[in-house]
């Protein structure tokens, strides 16, 4: 895994590039590529990256306070149980797009034992991870 301090950034006239980044980050059963955010391109309102769930993982409960989420997934199939007790399922696959609405509880789970889940996901935080909370499914309490 690449530490994301390190990854190099051209910073252009107005515009900064990020060359086929690697790993940076493994957190709750999502392995993310280095991407822009507030840390590395100085954005105020957006970050960016790459996400992948491993064969059969999953991305335990959790809340994004205070910002949208928007992904496009481009292989595999995810499920995401949602709601309050997360009791509503939608099954997304390549192809489609997905909208998270701040403050959603959502636990996410990649549906093939043999292929990743990669997903290009878009977050209206520009400090990436600062803003996400675990969510007890059982009790509805989200961790603050």
């Amino acid at each position: 895994m690449t530490d994301a301090s390190t990854t190099p950034v051209e910073a252009l006239s107005g515009i900064s590039v990020i060359r086929a980044s690697g790993d940076c980050r493994d957190w709750n059963g999502i392995r993310y590529k280095t991407g822009m955010a507030a840390h590395n391109v100085g954005s105020t309102s957006l970050s960016m990256n790459v996400a992948t769930i491993p064969p059969s993982g999953v991305a335990k409960a959790h809340i994004h306070v205070g910002f949208e989420v928007m992904l496009f997934i481009l292989e595999g199939r995810v499920r995401h149980e949602y709601g309050p007790a997360l009791s509503t399922v939608v099954d997304n696959e390549a192809g489609d797009f997905i909208y998270i609405e701040p403050g959603v509880p959502h636990e996410v789970f990649n549906l093939s034992d043999s292929e990743p889940v990669v997903a290009v996901v878009a977050r209206s935080d520009a400090t990436e991870w600062e803003n996400i909370i675990p969510y007890d499914r059982e009790t509805g309490a989200a961790d603050r």
